[in-house]
């Protein structure tokens, strides 16, 4: 049976926020992730396999590891083989995803059809880099340091609020209205299914460049400078925006940092802040029960700041 091929994540046309915000979380998985809503139909799965597919090809030891949507808590968080312990005093782990993905990125589509305790469980294996199974009296705890990235249709049902703060980064997806950007989907993905392998290996260049210029980045974060108006800045605007607790400001300039280091400089500016506060506070806003995530803009952004500083 042949291979499935997965279209490349190099020429994808449109989508630009979230393959930056997939890029942001390899450069900083501290990040935490990051959370793609929208329609059916929009390249949300492609982009992520588009990711995995790409680090495997250019010889990189991270891939994507889905999370069935049936998935059971022993199958997600493994299980301690009991019978074993008994017999003879040694425990085994029976491995579950949370094993498998250690290293790895974590994808779980559809994932506001989650049972909600299993999307407790990889939240806070997430958050915590370690995995904890008990069973009978009996505890075993493993390496667990993922990247999450989780897609849903809103129109399918939400997550609850405590479950989206986890998230780093939230992006909203649309279909493309751009004409032009339609025709060169439409071009691609034609010439991709004509002669997938060609349209892979014409894409190896692009690829290479790309993993050296995440990989730099990933050299140089740690260097990144965070200057005083920059922090004012963030603590304007989640002030400003109402946003409660912390977790917030603090993705924002992890991943303004990570953004710098990927635009290869060496400190965070006016402009990263504003490109990305309306991935990190769009899904931290108050709400009302049942009212919809009403995605944040750059104007938006760009008024609380001008009002408060």
């Amino acid at each position: 049976m042949t291979e499935k091929q997965i279209f490349p994540f190099v020429q994808i046309e449109g989508q630009e926020d979230i393959k930056l915000a997939i890029i942001l979380n390899l450069i900083c998985p501290a990040i935490s992730g990051v959370l793609i809503r929208g329609e059916k139909g929009t390249g949300k799965s492609t982009i992520v396999r588009g990711i995995g597919e790409l680090m495997q090809r250019q010889g990189e030891n991270l891939k994507v590891i889905e999370l069935p949507i049936n998935a059971t808590e022993d199958r997600v968080a493994g299980s301690i083989d009991i019978e074993r312990v008994l017999k003879t005093g040694e425990k085994v782990l029976q491995k579950g995803i949370l094993a498998e993905a250690d290293g790895n990125i974590l994808y779980a589509d559809e994932i506001n059809l989650l049972e909600d305790y299993i999307v407790d469980l990889l939240l806070d294996a997430a958050a915590m880099g370690v995995n904890t199974i008990e069973r009978d009296g009996i505890s075993y705890s493993h390496s667990s340091k993922f990247i999450l990235i989780g897609t849903m249709n809103p129109e399918e049902g939400e997550l609850r609020p405590q479950l989206l703060d986890r998230f780093g980064l939230l992006v909203d997806v649309k279909s493309e209205k751009d004409g032009h950007l339609r025709k060169e989907i439409i071009k691609k993905r034609l010439a991709f299914e004509n002669d997938p392998v060609e349209f892979i290996n014409s894409s190896h260049k692009e690829e290479k460049d790309l993993i050296s210029k995440i990989k730099e980045a990933q050299k140089i974060f740690p260097d990144i400078k965070v200057g005083d108006d920059i922090l004012d800045l963030v603590v304007s605007l989640s002030i400003g925006l109402n946003v409660d607790g912390h977790r917030g400001d603090l993705t924002l300039v992890r991943a303004a940092k990570a953004y710098a280091a990927f635009q290869e400089r060496d400190e965070v500016t006016k402009g990263d802040i504003i490109r990305l506060a309306q991935m990190v506070y769009s899904h931290r806003l108050r709400k009302k029960p049942f009212e919809e995530i009403n995605p944040l803009n750059q104007s938006d952004i760009e008024n609380i700041l001008n009002e408060r500083l």
